[in-house]
């Protein structure tokens, strides 16, 4: 298994990074613990989560996630082995979505104390927030990164134009600039990353560690009809890939799977890591099985044909 570079960062990660976002929703601490040990046990070193994971379920109030991360840390003394990624900017109560300095200031800290850290290695601008300026929010960032509290910074959900702006005023006025982009982008949606962000991403080596990877899990295989979607928790949000276009790839998946004596799942994280911009993709797993063919489908090698295919079934243009 090949590392890869954050951005420009200097951080050598596993090309393949673990969605916390299950951890406090729909699997609890004993799962969850179990879930990290194999993926750090196995070689990979990044994990993803926000703070609002999982504040939609009830009972949650959010940070359940960096809880239960933070407290394996501290169980299994591996800190300084993991790269943690959070994110700020999601409303947590206040009503809204925010980025404003004093903002990203007091979460930063609840992050850190959830985390049981001093610090964090990606700290990432969960969504926009127009209407505070970005030089407050790099500003933000360049505070915590100057107390020791943040080490690099990313952005995820930004649109092309004020992707371009932040970076821009970075490189300007001296903030620190946005290593990462985390894009919504997967096999079933390819468009709105690819027709302007990606070629933002290489001109600026950003690392791209793209969320809903297997488009809500629809890309495992699991959801094959209407009656599959009551399967999981998450299964609405692949109702939407239901469709003629969503089940020519699925079909492709299944071909290239047992080609390769592979799994849909593996396939799909390798025809992320066949993209020139992508760095390591996020998925989720909420058991051993469904991460050992996430974890597969890194070292799973397509050929040409089996990418053209997939490619071209997908394509948007």
């Amino acid at each position: 298994m090949e590392f890869r570079q954050l951005g420009n960062t200097g951080i050598q990660v596993a090309p393949f990074t673990l969605g916390g976002n299950v951890f406090g929703w729909t699997i609890e601490d004993a799962t969850s613990f179990e879930i990290l040990d194999s993926f750090s046990r196995s070689g990979f070193n990044l994990v993803d989560t926000a703070d609002v994971y999982s504040r939609w379920k009830r009972g949650n109030s959010g940070g359940e996630s960096e809880r239960i991360i933070g407290d394996w840390m501290k169980l299994r003394g591996n800190r300084s082995d993991m790269i943690i990624a959070t994110k700020v900017g999601s409303d947590m109560g206040i009503g809204k979505k925010s980025l404003a300095k004093k903002y990203i200031l007091q979460a930063a800290e609840s992050s850190l104390k959830r985390l049981q850290t001093d610090y964090i290695d990606l700290y990432q601008s969960h969504w926009d927030d127009p209407d505070t300026p970005m030089e407050e929010t790099l500003e933000a960032y360049q505070q915590l990164i100057q107390e020791g509290k943040v080490r690099f910074i990313g952005a995820s959900n930004l649109s092309p134009e004020r992707l371009k702006t932040s970076l821009q005023l970075s490189k300007e006025k001296g903030y620190p600039a946005y290593q990462t982009f985390q894009p919504l982008y997967n096999l079933v949606e390819r468009e709105a990353f690819e027709k302007e962000l990606e070629s933002i991403c290489i001109s600026n080596h950003l690392a791209v560690i793209n969320y809903y990877s297997l488009a809500a899990g629809f890309l495992t295989g699991k959801y094959r009809g209407e009656g599959d979607l009551s399967k999981s928790a998450r299964g609405g949000g692949a109702k939407k890939y239901l469709n003629e276009k969503g089940f020519k790839v699925l079909a492709a998946l299944d071909a290239i799977a047992e080609e390769h004596n592979s799994t849909p799942a593996g396939v799909t994280i390798a025809w992320l890591l066949a993209r020139p911009s992508v760095t390591a993709p996020i998925a989720s797993a909420t058991n051993m099985q469904q991460l050992k063919f996430l974890m597969d489908g890194v070292l799973l090698k397509l050929t040409s044909e089996n990418i053209d295919l997939l490619n071209n079934l997908s394509a948007w243009r």
